[in-house]
């Protein structure tokens, strides 16, 4: 009797070493990569009592202005339940506040107080001294041009994607 074993692949399993080669290999190393920028991060906004997930979505009221509740979750790559608790907390602290949107009592748009501007940019100025530690070991002209290939891939043109 015959059994069929699944044909062995004979190139390397994925890890996220340095070196590997496998059609896993980007996506497990910018995995890593934002292990750690995210953590440098989190350190720079914990003496100002917030955190990443916060700061994202004070990000998005900074750059776009009052936003549409439901649109901040695709915006910050959150869930409808996650936003709702992270605007609960900026109400809280008082740095969002949630206004009706005009013509529609059921829709609230997501507004940033002028405390949380101030602590946005307070943010920027804790989290300079961090992120040059995170491009420490890069050359001359490295950083821009990660910071310009992370951005055309993140941010594909149309056609691209």
């Amino acid at each position: 009797m015959t059994t069929d074993v699944p044909h062995r692949i004979t190139t390397s399993r994925a890890t996220d070493r340095p070196g590997d080669t496998s059609p896993f290999a980007l996506a497990m190393l910018l995995r890593r990569a934002h292990w750690r920028a995210a953590a440098v991060m989190t350190e720079a906004l914990r003496p100002l009592g917030i955190e990443l997930r916060h700061f994202a979505v004070l990000l998005v009221l900074v750059d776009r202005g009052p936003t549409v509740q439901r649109d901040l979750a695709p915006a910050t790559g959150s869930d409808k339940a996650g936003i709702m608790r992270v605007v609960d907390d900026l109400e809280r602290m008082g740095l969002a506040v949630r206004k009706t949107v005009p013509g529609d009592r059921r829709v609230r748009a997501v507004e940033i107080t002028p405390q949380g501007v101030e602590l946005f940019d307070a943010a920027h100025v804790a989290a300079q001294p961090l992120a040059e530690r995170l491009i420490a070991e890069l050359g001359p002209g490295q950083p821009e041009r990660l910071t310009d290939l992370l951005t055309r891939f993140a941010h594909p043109t149309e056609g691209e994607a």
